[in-house]
């Protein structure tokens, strides 16, 4: 071992949520590590649901807390319920009302979310652009999508199958009815003139993967592209068939790259290429 590499700290990153096996969060981050030249791991911590997690969340929570864990990431279904638990948030984890990056200074837990991020750069990288967009689900990833979208200036509907819980995203996020609406999930709020659809609910993912959130017969807005935040399986039904009509379309591969990445920087202070990332996940670059 060299003297540099001996002098460097060995980080202890991580993910707790549940269910953890098909994560690809240990790859992104173990080549996130090799491109920063760092010492260090990225362990899957499964943690199930509340009440019966709750021991195991409070143990990793207080791993962190305690240096024995540099970084962790959160993810389903414990980005709420860890921020009763955080000492401070940042502006964006407040407003979106949930935490998927967590680090301590001075025994003092952080909470952050780079999902809103993550999504907007996303965006940019595949050139989806526009000013008007559907939002279809209405639950944590709903929020991030939300937030981060009014927070670029879009026009913004939101739609779920649960009235309720559309009306209670739009009341979290706190936006003028101008830039933020609510509709029923019906055909008549779904073929509006849009520049972009975002599907933020489970819908299509695997091993589901034959379901679609878009209802049969209901024709895609002319122009639109579409962004489905389910990842798995590499094209889901619904960019499938919204390719077939001659839209533009992709996965939320992307988005977990880019909230990978921006994790990172918040743990190590370094900005890393995102090519690796995509690398280590077997893709150069995800198409549309």
């Amino acid at each position: 071992m060299t003297e540099d590499a001996a002098a460097q700290p060995y980080l202890r990153l991580g993910l707790i949520g549940w269910p953890l096996g098909h994560s690809l969060s240990p790859r992104l981050h173990a080549a996130a590590l090799t491109a920063a030249g760092l010492q260090g791991e990225y362990c899957l911590y499964p943690v199930p649901p509340l009440p019966e997690g709750s021991a195991a969340l409070a143990d990793r929570l207080e791993d962190l807390r305690q240096g024995r864990l540099d970084g962790l990431n959160v993810t389903i279904p414990h980005k709420q319920a860890v921020l009763s638990a955080l000492d401070e948030l940042s502006p964006a984890a407040h407003a979106i009302g949930a935490a998927n990056t967590l680090f301590a200074r001075r025994g003092r837990l952080l909470g952050h979310n780079t999902d809103a991020l993550g999504f907007l750069a996303d965006l940019a990288r595949l050139g989806f652009t526009g000013q008007n967009a559907l939002v279809l689900g209405a639950g944590g990833s709903a929020r991030a999508v939300g937030y981060a979208l009014l927070g670029a200036g879009w026009q913004v509907i939101v739609t779920a199958r649960r009235l309720e819980q559309a009306q209670a995203l739009a009341s979290a996020l706190g936006s003028s009815s101008t830039a933020l609406c609510v509709e029923p999930f019906e055909p008549a709020a779904l073929t509006q003139p849009f520049s972009l659809i975002i599907n933020t609910t489970p819908v299509g993912m695997f091993p589901n993967v034959a379901a679609s959130p878009w209802p049969d017969g209901v024709p895609f807005p002319i122009g639109a592209a579409v962004y489905d935040l389910v990842y798995n399986p590499a094209e889901t039904a619904l960019v499938r068939s919204a390719r077939a009509a001659g839209l533009s379309a992709a996965t939320g591969l992307g988005m977990l790259v880019e909230q990978a990445a921006l994790a990172f920087e918040l743990w190590t202070g370094q900005v890393i290429s995102r090519a690796p990332l995509w690398q280590a996940i077997g893709v150069e670059v995800q198409t549309i």
